[in-house]
């Protein structure tokens, strides 16, 4: 078990298994994947507190107690690896802000799916940033990450659609997609506020603004 920026990462050090000189001690062998996983939770714990491009094989390697040839054991390359990082990344930020079906009202679901979204950006800012530059990298499998989550938030919007009485066409579709990116734009402005100068809004004032403005645009869209 591992700490990394006030991280714990489960799991023996990786490199018993790989030529380790360490104090020895039994160690339980890890399948390929939970090997994987383990590589990819050394990095998110890095990327917590520095941009994705700063994370090196050599950062990694260290963290792990492996060699780099092990590393690219599990990675081909180090794009690979930081493809691998903002992916785990997505899927943490969707599990937190999967919609509770339970609260019933749409609004409801909405406010606390904004709220769960909010307050995750908040804690892992600097791993948010890194997902949102995704979609202007260069590289076609990051840009593929983002968009594949958006798409994600995108489809849980619609399938509220109907409740709002708003039929999917298009122009909707056009639309909300419009919405995801002015939540991400507005909550990474406000952000950046908040260790730039005082915040203009306050979290109860930005959940508003961004909750409200998707059943405005449903309104617009059928009037």
């Amino acid at each position: 078990m591992s700490v990394i920026n006030g991280k714990t990462i489960s799991g023996d050090p990786i490199g018993g298994d790989a030529g380790d000189r360490r104090a020895p001690h039994k160690r339980t062998r890890m399948s390929p994947e939970a090997r994987r996983d383990q590589l990819i939770e050394y990095g998110l714990a890095m990327v917590g507190d520095r941009p994705l491009e700063e994370i090196t094989i050599d950062a990694i390697a260290d963290a792990a107690g492996v060699s780099r040839a092990l590393l690219f054991h599990y990675f081909a390359s180090k794009q690979e690896f930081h493809v691998a990082i903002a992916q785990a990344q997505a899927d943490r930020m969707l599990a937190r802000t999967e919609p509770d079906e339970s609260l019933g009202d749409p609004i409801a679901i909405l406010s606390a799916s904004m709220a769960a979204f909010v307050d995750y950006v908040s804690e892992n800012r600097t791993a948010y940033t890194t997902l949102i530059r995704g979609a202007s990298s260069s590289d076609a499998a990051m840009r593929e990450v983002f968009d594949r989550t958006r798409e994600v938030m995108v489809a849980r919007v619609l399938d509220h659609a109907p409740v709002f009485g708003v039929e999917v066409t298009p122009v909707v579709v056009m639309s909300v997609h419009g919405w995801i990116a002015f939540v991400e734009e507005t909550t990474i402005r406000w952000l950046t506020a908040e260790t730039t100068e005082a915040p203009t809004l306050t979290r109860d004032e930005l959940l508003a603004l961004i909750t409200a403005a998707l059943p405005a645009l449903a309104a617009a869209t059928i009037g």
